[in-house]
């Protein structure tokens, strides 16, 4: 099958007139951004991935994490009874 308008081939969903491209990839990081969002650990997130190891997800999504910067600091003082 050709593709007219010289668009990526690999859009999951193209309308124009509604919604834009969402490729593939587009889907798979929502997907990695909704699993951080509910506190799911990047262990798991890396299986359901298919990474090799964890340095590859944690190198590439813990930008998505929302508790990896969280508090750390008044975390911290909090277990040295500061």
């Amino acid at each position: 099958m050709g593709n007219s308008s010289g668009k990526s081939s690999n859009s999951v969903y193209s309308n124009p007139t509604t919604l834009p491209d969402i490729r593939f990839h587009d889907l798979r990081h929502s997907v990695v951004s909704l699993l951080f969002a509910e506190n799911m650990h990047p262990k798991i997130v890396q299986e359901i991935l298919g990474h090799s190891n964890i340095a590859i997800t944690l190198d590439t999504y813990s930008h998505m994490l929302p508790t990896l910067h969280g508090d750390a600091p008044g975390r911290l003082d909090d277990l040295l009874g500061e």
